[in-house]
């Protein structure tokens, strides 16, 4: 689950971690009270939404503007620019071209900024272990850092029995030439983010930029957060912080039926059991020459209601051009899926290819149900027949 900036910078400053002050604004004139309550001489506009590059991205009405973080010098500049903000759709690189709407903007005091750097905690699948990174080139994007200078980012992995210690945050500091109380500083910093990532359950923590002030103060000039679902259930004030408006709607309604989905850019349709079968289905589809639209895992106990709905999900995107059923039936009933697939073609009115590949619990049965359903529904015999015959279906369907 990701948040907003605004809300990662509440959470942060619970926990003791140093933000600048700020509020946030739903309409431009909420944005001018907020600076006025700041005090100047310096303020941020900054565009929420749950995509970075905000400042370097630019808005739909207005692409050779500026972008959606601004420094500003007044309060008439603070409402202006938010006016421009609020209710304009944001294009940025992780956006792609549609972008999202701005439907808030943070307004935050300006900072005496001399250096910065790069802070982010995350779980390392290498080490098993929670790793924190951190880098002297603040403000980039750490997958730009890791391409082009690999040298310049710095990790320590933690082990989860003694858990981070003041030696692991002073090397990170030292290695990005901090100095003096600035040490101190980033020290307790670092120890405070690693505290809050653990309580949190977060599943990462980012800090871009993390900025050392001319008084030696260390900031979180930025803050993005996501957390793992999985534990939501522990964390029901977290999972209050959910901007389903920042959701892809069919994401949404799959959580809701306990579906694991992730929309991709894709035309093939994927529909498996088992989020290692659903990883292999889709790595063959590529193998053959087709690019998988969708990541669908209905679970191990999926009833014929939840396939049903998991079937009309997929169809709902309109790039999908062919679906890839991929059965094993261990818990999961082969006539379980087979009833749920069939259901849902008669009332979505199939009109894209269908190949099922069927093995495990009550497979015969399965088989017969799809067969006497009268549906245009191809049977594969294994997991590469399946995909050869989705790709070459989609394909002369084009």
């Amino acid at each position: 689950m990701n948040i907003h900036e605004y809300q990662a910078k509440q959470l942060l400053k619970k926990y003791g971690v140093p933000v600048p002050r700020g509020g946030v604004a739903y309409t431009a004139v909420e944005a001018e009270q907020i600076a006025k309550e700041l005090g100047g001489p310096i303020w941020v506009v900054k565009s929420q939404i749950h995509a970075g590059g905000r400042g370097a991205g630019r808005f739909q009405d207005d692409p050779q503007g500026k972008g959606g973080v601004r420094v500003v010098k007044s309060v008439d500049e603070v409402k202006a620019n938010a006016a421009k903000m609020i209710g304009h759709v944001l294009v940025t690189k992780q956006t792609g071209p549609k972008g999202k709407e701005v439907k808030r903007v943070y307004i935050e005091e300006g900072c005496d900024i001399k250096r910065e750097l790069y802070l982010g905690c995350l779980i390392d699948r290498a080490t098993s272990r929670i790793t924190m990174m951190a880098s002297t080139e603040g403000g980039m994007e750490i997958e730009e850092v890791a391409a082009k200078h690999p040298e310049k980012i710095l990790k320590v992995a933690i082990d989860p029995a003694t858990g981070m210690q003041a030696f692991h945050a002073r090397k990170l500091a030292f290695g990005l030439g901090l100095e003096g109380k600035q040490v101190g500083a980033a020290v307790k910093f670092m120890t405070t983010i690693y505290k809050t990532f653990v309580d949190l359950d977060a599943s990462i923590v980012e800090i871009n930029p993390l900025v050392v002030t001319g008084t030696g103060e260390v900031l979180a000039l930025d803050a993005k957060m996501n957390f793992d679902d999985n534990a939501l259930f522990r964390h029901k004030d977290i999972e209050e912080l959910r901007d389903e408006s920042e959701q892809d709607p069919a994401e949404l309604e799959a959580g809701k039926h306990e579906l694991n989905y992730i929309k991709l850019s894709g035309n093939i349709g994927c529909m498996v059991n088992g989020a290692g079968l659903a990883m292999a289905t889709m790595d063959i589809i590529k193998l053959y020459g087709g690019d998988p639209a969708n990541f669908l895992d209905v679970g191990g106990g999926a009833t014929r209601e939840r396939v049903s709905t998991a079937f009309k999900i997929i169809l709902s995107d309109a790039n999908v051009e062919g679906i890839l059923v991929n059965i094993f039936g261990g818990i999961m009933r082969c006539d379980v899926i087979a009833e749920g697939v069939v259901a849902a073609a008669r009332e979505v009115s199939l009109h894209v290819p269908l190949v099922v590949r069927l093995e495990g619990t009550n497979v015969d049965l399965g088989k017969k149900i799809m067969k006497d359903s009268g549906l245009p529904i191809m049977s594969a015999d294994n997991l590469a027949d399946a995909a050869q015959k989705i790709v070459k279906a989609v394909k002369e369907a084009a």
